[in-house]
């Protein structure tokens, strides 16, 4: 049985990936960083299943966890935070801006280093953050959005360089876009649902190989332009 561990479990994305592993028949390792905000995940009695309170910016506690855990086949860097929305040129949020980064780009380094032991113990050595297309530089065409684009973008720079440095223990890192989701984040507008975009991130991950390495992926498999 393949083992994975998924941040930020308790909704959206994240949750539906949670079902999905399960339902596959992994063992799967999800955080949440309050109760109050996930009973949904909590009252899953999968016995496949177990959950740990963590913010992933407790790198202290991050790493505790690691301790406790043996190998780790896969993962997945779902844990993430928009910040403000609506503010325009002029008016940005700096502190704002400092927990956006701290949670997008800063965490996901500091879960890999954490868990690259039990990572190398695992089978398939695969890595994937959760990133978006607005970290795309050839793909934003209307600006705006400063807080969140940047800490993207820094995010696929940090899923480059781990490509280079873990080539030679035959890791796979990614950079994947689940598409505009119906989350709290998406918005009741966007395009497609959580399912959906688990199932899609599913087959990006299951049927990567060392060579895609650094690349950074759509939901539905086709690559993005950095």
């Amino acid at each position: 049985m393949n083992t994975i561990l998924i941040t930020g479990g308790n909704r959206g994305i994240g949750f539906s990936l949670v079902k999905l592993y399960l339902e596959q028949g992994w063992s799967v390792h999800t955080t949440y960083r309050s109760a109050d905000s996930s009973q949904q995940l909590l009252s899953n009695n999968h016995k496949n299943l177990t959950c740990h309170q963590l913010d992933v910016t407790d790198y202290a506690s991050v790493k505790a966890l690691a301790e406790q855990l043996s190998a780790i086949d896969v993962l997945v860097n779902n844990a993430g935070y928009y910040g403000p929305k609506g503010y325009g040129f002029g008016n940005t949020d700096v502190e704002e801006w400092r927990k956006v980064f701290e949670i997008n780009t800063i965490a996901p380094l500091k879960l890999v280093e954490a868990f690259y032991p039990n990572l190398e113990k695992g089978t398939l050595k695969k890595i994937a953050c959760l990133s978006s297309k607005v970290g795309s530089m050839t793909e934003n065409t209307s600006g705006g959005g400063y807080i969140y684009r940047s800490s993207k973008a820094a995010l696929n720079s940090v899923v480059k360089s781990l490509s280079n440095d873990l080539a030679k223990q035959g890791f796979t890192v990614l950079a994947l876009h689940p598409g505009w989701v119906q989350t709290e984040m998406g918005g009741p507008n966007a395009l497609i649902d959580t399912e959906t975009s688990a199932r899609g991130l599913y087959s990006v991950i299951d049927t990567s190989k060392p060579s895609q390495s650094g690349q950074f992926i759509n939901y539905d498999g086709n690559p993005l332009p950095w």
